[in-house]
């Protein structure tokens, strides 16, 4: 975990030193705020025996028109209860943040990285298996962007098969800021 603090350091650091920077070249009619955009996530999914919410908000600050940098929010919550007996009965709660960073090369391509640190709490109930860790995600993407609506896909470069809450590296996404 050692590795992953220093790394969470230096991109934390890499952002306040870039947003000071971008502060002092603010035309004087500029306003902080009016370069920051909000967005995220929101979903659900219900079924008969399944519930999902998750809720992940983020705020961007466009340091120019090519380069943004924010943080995040994560929490989700997800229970399946299956009247099936070879269906392990489940619920989980993981909540974290994270760093974000955004480029455009040009309008309409737009590379990201996403590092998030999330907590991570399950409990299996027929087993009697209650799990609580912190696992670190290091995401690399690229996306087609049209205005604030940005399609793509990232990649884990930490991804883990045994602790890892996504179910494998390759994660597709759907942005869009205000």
């Amino acid at each position: 975990m050692n590795r992953h603090f220093s790394f969470t350091l230096f991109v934390f650091l890499f952002f306040i030193i870039n947003l000071g920077a971008a502060q002092s070249t603010l035309q004087p009619e500029e306003r902080f705020w009016d370069r920051v955009l909000f967005g995220g996530n929101l979903g659900a999914s219900f079924g008969n025996d399944f519930t999902s919410v998750i809720i992940a908000p983020q705020a961007i600050y466009k340091v120019n028109d090519f380069v943004g940098l924010g943080v995040g929010l994560n929490y989700s919550y997800s229970e399946l209860d299956a009247d099936d007996p070879r269906i392990l009965d489940y619920s989980s709660n993981i909540y974290g943040g994270g760093f974000i960073g955004l480029f455009n090369p040009i309008p309409e391509i737009q590379a990201s990285f996403d590092f998030e640190v999330l907590n991570v709490n399950r409990n299996f109930e027929v087993q009697g298996i209650d799990e609580q860790y912190w696992v670190p995600a290091l995401f690399l993407g690229a996306g087609y962007r049209q205005g604030n609506f940005i399609i793509g896909a990232r990649y884990d470069v930490l991804y883990n098969e045994d602790k890892s809450v996504y179910n494998n590296g390759i994660q597709p996404f759907v942005r869009v800021f205000f």
